[in-house]
């Protein structure tokens, strides 16, 4: 039986992930640092290990082990504003946790597929000429999350360059479903149920100007399984849909499905340091592997809105 390991299992995108593989038969493994939470409803069928990649003996004490055939690495410090807070730990725990799980890897002597989750903040500032974004555009990082990520991006194509690793990169743009917290599309969709309860009367936001590319997470993970299977190693695939929406027009849909009077109020606290305009990715490299996007943005929407609808109250 083939062995999958998530490093991030317990996250957003590690725990629909996690799902998707069980449900194509696969045996599971997740590495969890944090909460297990996401994943509590899959204990009974998912292996959990509770591992710091930072801690280099036993993430290469879980290689030895374990041996797995595929390994999906998603563990990251991913908040932007957090990476301009705490610049060294995202750095460490981006750049050296990849580099243990890699080295892990090399010295249990094992030849596993290792898909590296990189972002499309590596791209970064991007220019109307140069959208959508293809994976041999140049990198123009606005955030030391988006550097950390280049490192990672490219300790990852050295190990296959160098020591002939099967790795596959995945760049992912804007990834929103039922579940996520701590993002624009979240907070809108947290702050309407919230005024449909009668608790707020109004909505504070930020940039909505920006341009995003947004993929729903459970198409995500059918392209992380597709790219694993079947994408080149040492290649780079843009995990993206190729359409590009305002995050103004994305709380426009939001409060039109909702139907709430929502007033919507600007805030200066709710605004990036250096946020990047526009990020819209060529998604040409991952559609000739066959995959496209299923689910329609209105949809996600709406089920992030039920998401929220069946959380406690006082969410």
């Amino acid at each position: 039986m083939t062995k999958c390991l998530i490093t991030g299992c317990g996250g957003f995108i590690g725990s629909y992930l996690a799902e998707f593989l069980l449900t194509e038969g696969l045996t599971v493994y997740g590495i969890v640092h944090h909460s297990t939470a996401r994943i509590e409803h899959l204990r009974d069928r998912l292996a959990i290990i509770h591992c710091d990649l930072l801690d280099r003996e036993r993430v290469g004490e879980i290689m030895t082990q374990l041996q797995p055939g595929f390994i999906f690495h998603l563990a990251a410090q991913s908040l932007v504003s957090s990476s301009w807070e705490d610049p060294e730990t995202t750095l460490r725990v981006n750049i050296l946790g990849s580099l243990y799980l890699l080295e892990g890897v090399r010295k249990a002597a094992i030849e596993p597929v290792v898909v590296m989750m990189g972002s499309s903040s590596e791209y970064g500032f991007s220019y109307e000429d140069k959208v959508p974004i293809a994976e041999d555009n140049r990198f123009a990082p606005s955030s030391p999350y988006g550097v950390s990520k280049i490192a990672q991006d490219m300790l990852a194509f050295a190990y296959f360059r160098g020591l002939h690793m099967t790795i596959v990169r995945v760049r992912p743009f804007y990834i929103i479903g039922p579940g996520k917290t701590l993002d624009a599309c979240s907070d809108f969709a947290r702050g309407i149920v919230r005024i449909e309860r009668g608790q707020q009367r109004s909505l504070k936001v930020g940039n909505l100007e920006a341009v995003r590319d947004v993929v729903d997470v459970r198409d995500a993970v059918r392209a992380l399984w597709l790219i694993a299977d079947k994408g080149v190693p040492g290649e780079a695939y843009n995990l993206c849909s190729g359409k590009g929406y305002k995050i103004g027009e994305i709380l426009d849909k939001l409060i039109s499905l909702s139907g709430a009077k929502v007033i919507v109020q600007s805030d200066s606290r709710k605004m990036r340091l250096a946020d990047e305009s526009l990020l819209v990715g060529d998604n040409s490299k991952l559609r000739r592997l066959g995959w496209e996007p299923r689910i329609p943005l209105e949809r996600s929407l709406a089920d992030i809105l039920d998401f929220w609808r069946r959380e406690p109250i006082d969410c």
